[in-house]
């Protein structure tokens, strides 16, 4: 029996489980066998990969953006109209074929535009080249998922089906679940808030279905059984995402009113360019990076060129890296003007994290 039917099996007697406490363990049981089967589709067991057939693109710039969509919803119009790069445009089903990589300049940040061919619903089971059109996705820092307005939302659930499936986690925080295996003990579950749905049998059964019998578990946040696969196979990746709903010029300002109000949703025409300033406005604040203006001993601060680094990856150590590896190794202190310190210039360590448009000096031993 190939893996598919045995996904499909598993997701039919899914369906078929009445939920309550007395089925808990069971859905969960059946949750890992599911994501084990998942990975094996995506991670064939031996034997080398394959060729990507222009697939994997060079990562340039300072972030790096997909675009996911069924065929035909204007990913390729808008990767000509926003970065001016032609990719082949058509009013038939599949134009695009391999990805066709794109770069815009924003706020002194370059930014790496990905056209990905379309996928088709079944692309995590292997159908079409989604399984290579998914994977690419999953390096990107930011998805734009591009929906045809008139076709109604059952495109956008179908796409986050497909990458569910392959593990990628759309505008979703990594579940806050302490995970660690040990040598023996048993399992010791630790829970820090009420939960409504992992108890310690439950928790028990995912775990031996990995085949892992020693382990502390530790539950900060009321979490699923999902939640506790997703962190044991460790291979998540979770990416923000903006929803563009394209093809505006076709419905009516009310309407228009309406979808405004959905989160995480933009409303575009790619062939008129219509709200590309907001559609940019909001990648900027998904993507969360930050610019660092450097400053030379005695001269002005250079404003032309700032140095880019991503949210979260943000300290005086992160930028002088950035900068050259060397100069970590002779760094004595840092001087700062801007929003992250209390007095203009301020003397910081490496730790020191610093906001966006910030200038700094650094200063060697």
């Amino acid at each position: 029996m190939g893996i598919l039917e045995r996904i499909s099996e598993i997701e039919a007697e899914m369906a078929r489980t009445q939920k309550n406490k007395a089925t808990m363990g069971h859905l969960g049981l059946l949750k890992a066998r599911l994501a084990k089967l998942r990975r094996e589709l995506i991670e064939p067991k031996g034997g080398g990969g394959g060729t990507g057939d222009g697939f994997d693109v060079a990562k340039t710039g300072d972030a790096r953006i997909g675009f996911v969509g069924f065929p035909s919803v204007g990913k390729s119009t808008l990767l000509s109209n926003l970065a001016g790069v032609y990719s082949e445009v058509a009013a038939y089903e599949f134009t695009t074929l391999t990805t066709v990589p794109g770069v815009i300049k924003y706020k002194g940040a370059k930014v790496q535009l990905l056209d990905l061919p379309g996928i088709i619903e079944g692309a995590k089971d292997g159908k079409g080249r989604g399984k290579q059109v998914i994977a690419v996705a999953r390096t990107c820092g930011l998805i734009f998922i591009v929906l045809d307005v008139l076709k109604p939302l059952q495109h956008k659930k179908l796409i986050e089906k497909e990458l569910e499936g392959f593990g990628i986690r759309l505008n979703k925080l990594p579940p806050n679940i302490g995970f660690r295996k040990k040598e023996k003990g048993g399992i010791n579950l630790q829970t820090l808030v009420p939960q409504s749905e992992l108890d310690i049998d439950t928790v028990r059964t995912i775990l031996n279905e990995y085949k892992i019998n020693n382990a502390d578990v530790v539950l900060r946040d009321d979490c699923t059984a999902d939640d506790l696969v997703d962190v044991v196979e460790g291979n998540r990746v979770f990416v923000p995402c903006i929803y563009l709903l394209n093809k505006i010029d076709q419905i009516s300002i009310e309407e228009l009113d309406i979808i405004y109000k959905v989160p995480h949703c933009v409303p575009i025409s790619a062939h008129h360019k219509w709200n590309f300033d907001d559609l940019l406005e909001k990648m900027w604040e998904y993507l969360q990076l930050v610019r660092i203006y450097t400053k030379p001993k005695g001269q002005l601060p250079d404003y032309t060129a700032p140095v880019v680094l991503k949210g979260g990856r943000n300290s005086v150590e992160d930028f002088c890296n950035k900068l050259h590896r060397s100069i970590m190794k002779e760094f004595k202190c840092a001087l700062v003007w801007g929003t992250s310190v209390k007095h203009q210039p301020q003397k910081v360590g490496r730790d020191h994290v610093l906001c966006d448009e910030d200038v700094v000096q650094v200063i060697k031993k």
